[in-house]
């Protein structure tokens, strides 16, 4: 059975209409709703890294999607330069849409990848999903507190030797869906984006060196086949330890519960009775 088409997929311009709203919106909120947007960015490392991660560029799909993949690195290069050295004092928020903008063919982007309408496609600017994901991975692993966060409604592909937990990303479309979150501690943290040369690297440091860490966990992971339907569904839980005790765990938070389309037929899947509209 295939799923329902959105009234928008039926009718183009009110998705549109809608997109130029929703943008509106958000310029009025930056203007009005009170928050310190971080913008100031140096070269000048801060002292401590939190957490470093690498994500690599191109992954093993389908030949037509190959050109795809190259634009997409050039994407992340002009997307990276605008988030790379930026700096997040006390009370201040970080906006993923505010600092990257709007990605245009005039600012170089190209088509890339991009998951919309329930299908991967191609759009300008496609594939700088993948440096909000890894900022999110960096800042769930700090006390940074995440006030806006989206992820993708459909999982497009099998697993390709990934490393992150399901579900633990976030995705961006400008600028209603952003991925912000706001500094609420005394300290001052950093973002550093570089590539090597086959990945996207980041890293999270911090102006003083705390005394715990944390550690991202999954639980529950199962694939499930639901009235001829495939989802995908996990637990995103972390731990708060103290460095210099042993690592002795004294907090654990349920980060997020996801539930998600799967587009493919997984190898190992669990049939349970019911109806999901």
């Amino acid at each position: 059975m295939k799923p329902r088409k959105l009234l928008s997929q039926r009718h183009p311009a009110l998705y549109f209409l809608a997109v130029w709203a929703r943008r509106v919106r958000r310029y009025t909120d930056w203007y009005f709703d009170n928050n310190r947007y971080a913008k100031k960015k140096t070269t000048d490392k801060l002292p401590f890294r939190i957490k470093k991660h690498q994500s690599v560029l191109l992954k093993k799909l389908g030949e037509s999607d190959r050109q795809l993949q190259i634009n997409k690195v050039t994407n992340l290069q002009i997307a990276a330069k605008q988030i790379d050295g930026i700096i997040i004092r006390p009370g201040e928020t970080f906006s993923f849409c505010k600092l990257v903008g709007l990605p245009t063919k005039s600012k170089g982007y190209l088509l890339g990848m991009e998951l919309s309408f329930g299908e991967a496609r191609a759009g300008i600017g496609g594939g700088i999903c993948q440096i909000s994901n890894l900022i999110h991975w960096l800042v769930i692993h700090s006390p940074l507190t995440v006030t806006e966060r989206y992820h993708h409604s459909f999982d497009p592909f099998p697993d390709d030797g990934r490393v992150l937990p399901f579900g633990s990303g976030a995705t961006v479309f400008y600028n209603y869906r952003d991925y912000q979150f706001t500094n609420n501690t005394k300290h001052t943290f950093q973002i550093n984006l570089w590539f090597s040369d086959k990945c996207l690297e980041g890293e999270l440091r911090i102006d003083s060196e705390l005394d715990y860490a944390y550690h991202v966990i999954e639980r529950d992971h199962q694939f499930l086949k639901i009235d001829d339907q495939f989802f995908r569904k996990n637990e995103i839980w972390r731990e708060k330890i103290l460095k210099f005790k042993s690592g002795q765990v004294v907090e654990t938070e349920l980060i997020t519960k996801n539930f998600a389309r799967v587009t493919y037929t997984p190898e190992d899947y669990i049939e349970q009775p019911g109806k999901v509209d």
